[in-house]
This record gives C-alpha cells, sequence and structure tokens, in this order.
C-alpha cells in the first residue's frame, strides 16, 4: 500500500452481483454511501469511463456537499475506478481530493470487497482522515452489506 492510500478489506455477506448493484444503481447507492444521518442524494451514474460520477452528500443540519467525479475504469462485478480530478468527458477539476478503486471477489462467506482511496499527498490523507474515513468507510460497508442482503 502507498504511503497516499487508505484502505478498507472486508467480507460482506452478500453475492458480488448485489455488491455490484448497490454500488451503479442510483437509487441503490443513496441508500447507503454515506455513513448516517448523512446521506447521498442526487446520485447521477453514466456508467462508462469518462462518465458521470455524481452526487450530494446532505448532513443533518442542511449541510450539503456537492461531488463530483467520472469513473475511469469499469470491469463488470470486479472492479470500479472513480475520481474527482475530472468531471464528465475528462475535463479537469480545479482541485481533486482522491481516486477511489473498489475490486470485488467472491469468497467462502460471501464478496471480498476492498475500497481503495488514493490521494496526492500526506496532507490529503491526514485530512481524510480528520474527516472520519475509518469509521466513516467501515459505516457505509455495513450498510452497503445489509442493503446488498436484502435484494433478491
Amino acid at each position: 500500500m502507498s504511503k497516499h492510500e487508505l484502505k478498507i478489506d472486508r467480507v460482506l455477506k452478500s453475492s458480488r452481483k448485489n455488491i455490484w448493484r448497490c454500488w451503479t444503481e442510483p437509487a441503490l447507492l443513496e441508500q447507503w454511501y454515506c455513513p448516517k444521518p448523512w446521506q447521498a442524494q442526487e446520485v447521477d451514474i453514466d456508467l462508462r469511463p469518462g462518465g458521470r460520477f455524481n452526487s450530494v452528500f446532505c448532513g443533518p443540519d442542511d449541510e450539503r456537499m456537492p461531488l463530483t467525479g467520472i469513473w475511469l475504469e469499469i470491469i463488470p462485478e470486479q472492479r470500479l475506478i472513480f475520481t474527482d480530478a475530472y468531471s464528465e468527458d475528462f475535463w479537469p477539476q480545479p482541485e481533486s481530493f482522491m481516486t477511489g478503486c473498489v475490486e470485488l471477489s467472491d469468497v467462502k462467506d460471501g464478496t471480498q470487497m476492498v475500497w481503495t482511496a488514493r490521494h496526492t499527498s500526506q496532507e490529503a490523507v491526514e485530512k481524510h482522515l480528520e474527516m472520519g474515513f475509518e469509521a466513516g468507510w467501515n459505516a457505509a460497508a455495513g450498510q452497503l452489506e445489509e442493503l446488498a442482503k436484502s435484494l433478491t
């Protein structure tokens, strides 16, 4: 792992197909992507390299954090790479916080999900840690697992 990377590695007790759906279907992503009491809203996905991956994180006190990004790589039911360094069709953004990578594989008890945040600097890593990276991403992964298990 790079010194500018943060990562969680979890086994989720659900099928890879359902985990993938929760990552790629806007109505499902809105239900788990932010740790409660925050909520992802206005999720807009165009699932192709260079396509949109936009949302707004909304807090309990009317906070709004718009997130604009794109998909860089999509390997169905295996790997997603996304970044806020660009907006749709690879238009550079004035600032970038991270590039995310999600890797899914089958394991005995369900699906192993390795979710990585890659940053450009140690300062960005520290900022993400201060924002509650570990607790937040693990809470979101737990919410993802529960939602995925509920899908038929």
